[in-house]
């Protein structure tokens, strides 16, 4: 399916989740997560859900990396130029949601993206191949380009890969892993 069809198809699928599914699924996806090979490094980042868009809770990973004592970075977003500066998460760092209902730190320690060593990836869906599909504006590409080559990529969803995205391009940067409430996808 084109990325558009697969857009469309993902957001149905996720917008008629009830919020007690939303819970489970997001804790076995943070359960899930404990059982990649991961634990040794630092810097991870981590998105702040989208409520209103029935986004995973990535509230049980924060408390998996806080009790694992990790370096947790959340992103805040440039949307005239499509980009996104990274803050270390502290007990000090204030959090506010901006006009899209995206919870962002209003400023802190800000951390380069070649200091990343794990980025969690917002998706709507991802195929066999390690390919994703967010909400098409680039920001997560974009951001991966600029972290260093060896930065692991894990993409979390609710649903499971479809076969194939067949409009795929270049600027297109694929997951390492995806880990969904019942499997974990290895690529590459």
């Amino acid at each position: 399916m084109l990325k558009k069809d697969l857009r469309i198809a993902f957001k149905k699928k996720r917008e008629a989740l009830s919020l007690a599914e939303i819970d489970e699924k997001s804790l076995a996806i943070a359960n899930q997560v404990l059982q990649l090979q991961l634990w040794e490094y630092s810097f991870f980042h981590l998105f702040l859900s989208i409520e209103r868009l029935k986004e995973i809770n990535t509230e049980y990973l924060l408390h998996i990396l806080n009790g694992k004592d990790k370096n947790i970075v959340v992103s805040k977003s440039e949307f005239e130029a499509l980009t996104m500066k990274h803050f270390l998460l502290t007990d000090a760092t204030p959090l506010k949601l901006n006009k899209w209902g995206i919870p962002e730190p209003v400023n802190g320690i800000e951390i380069p993206a070649t200091q990343l060593d794990v980025v969690f990836i917002p998706l709507l869906a991802f195929d066999e191949k390690g390919n994703r599909i967010g909400y098409g504006k680039g920001f997560y590409d974009r951001f991966l380009n600029e972290c260093r080559e060896d930065v692991i990529k894990v993409g979390l969803s609710f649903f499971e890969a479809t076969t194939t995205i067949e409009d795929t391009n270049a600027n297109d940067i694929p997951l390492d892993f995806c880990v969904t409430p019942e499997k974990i996808y290895r690529f590459n």
